[in-house]
């Protein structure tokens, strides 16, 4: 529901504009901030990368910040689908603390991006472009860190472009199995796109604090929900329903979990244990539903199929220790990217 005129839309609006500052948001509503968050503030200048998508003149919005003091080495942040590049700062900030140049774009479809309604989303379009982005800001390999849905397409990136890979990191991945296999119905577009147009804030907030953060909640966490919200709340949010139920369309058909085997490169999955992210556990029925399994039951499975993995676990934090817990998180991150013993397995 838009109250975009309201006394209370403009305050949280005013706090959205100030990047890092804390947003709340009554139940129900948020500001409209735009399809493409045109009002919603980034930790960085944001650029745009020009794309084609089909025969559409797109684009794809990025950060691409360099450290006072450089190691030589650049990563690459790829966001989840209730996520965006915003949603990197305190691990980007920590990246840049230690010498790393940091490449982070939001996906076509996503936060600041295009999001063309003929478009055709698959993890190869979306790895092309970021590979294209890559080449256009001279970046000929990195460390690729993905969450989420973005660590299911930085398994696919990798597939795609193992020499632009040096370190493959995955937050709580999606991917790591095949749910179609396991039972999950297709849903058509339409019925997708009618899910999506029922979000709000409040439903969103409810989804997060149930299944990522483990029935806690902290008010920081309101800014992100907001920045999603807002997208939806927006004139065009039209636009931004139909690209979500593409993506969650993607997600579902588009497996990857059948060639783990071929992740040649170092790999380190980092997991909060308290996730209960299932992928289409709520379009399944109840006898497929109840033996689905969340992402850290599949994890440890998932490492001993990949030839060079390393299972890092927060045994306290949920689908986005990024967030959560961002001191915990980047040390981990850290210590695993300079290949520190410690990264073998965090001692809870």
């Amino acid at each position: 529901m838009r109250r975009s005129g309201s006394t209370f839309a403009i305050s949280v609006l005013a706090a959205v504009l100030c990047a890092g500052a804390p947003v709340q948001a009554q139940e129900n509503a948020a500001p409209a901030l735009g399809a493409n968050l045109e009002r919603f503030a980034y930790p960085w200048p944001v650029r745009e990368f020009p794309v084609t998508v089909g025969i559409t003149p797109a684009h794809m919005a990025y950060m691409d910040v360099a450290p006072e003091r450089s190691n030589g080495r650049t990563i690459v942040l790829l966001h989840g689908k209730n996520f965006c590049g915003a949603t990197w700062e305190d691990t980007g900030r920590a990246l840049l603390a230690a010498g790393y140049r940091v490449l982070i774009p939001d996906q076509i479809g996503f936060c600041k991006s295009s999001k063309p309604r003929e478009a055709q989303y698959t993890f190869a379009m979306l790895a092309h472009s970021t590979r294209e982005l890559m080449k256009a800001r001279g970046v000929e390999d990195a460390i690729v860190i993905g969450h989420s849905t973005g660590g299911m397409l930085a398994m696919h990136f990798a597939l795609m472009y193992p020499e632009a890979v040096d370190h493959l990191v995955l937050v709580n991945p999606l991917g790591l199995t095949d749910r179609t296999a396991e039972g999950v119905p297709y849903l058509p577009l339409d019925e997708l796109v009618t899910q999506e147009r029922e979000k709000d804030f409040a439903s969103i907030k409810a989804y997060q604090r149930n299944v990522y953060y483990h029935g806690e909640w902290q008010p920081r966490y309101d800014r992100w929900v907001t920045m999603l919200a807002g997208q939806y709340a927006s004139e065009n949010g039209e636009d931004v329903a139909f690209a979500q139920a593409k993506t969650s369309e993607m997600i579902l058909t588009q497996p990857v979990s059948h060639h783990l085997e071929r992740l040649t490169m170092r790999v380190t999955l980092m997991i909060g244990m308290l996730d209960t992210t299932t992928f289409g556990k709520g379009q399944a029925p109840p006898e497929v539903a109840e033996r689905l399994r969340p992402i850290p039951k599949l994890a440890p499975a998932a490492a001993q199929r990949i030839p060079d993995a390393r299972l890092v676990t927060f045994a306290d934090l949920g689908h986005s220790p990024q967030v959560e817990a961002p001191d915990r998180f980047g040390a981990q991150l850290l210590a695993a990217l300079d290949n520190s013993p410690a990264s073998a397995r965090e001692q809870e």
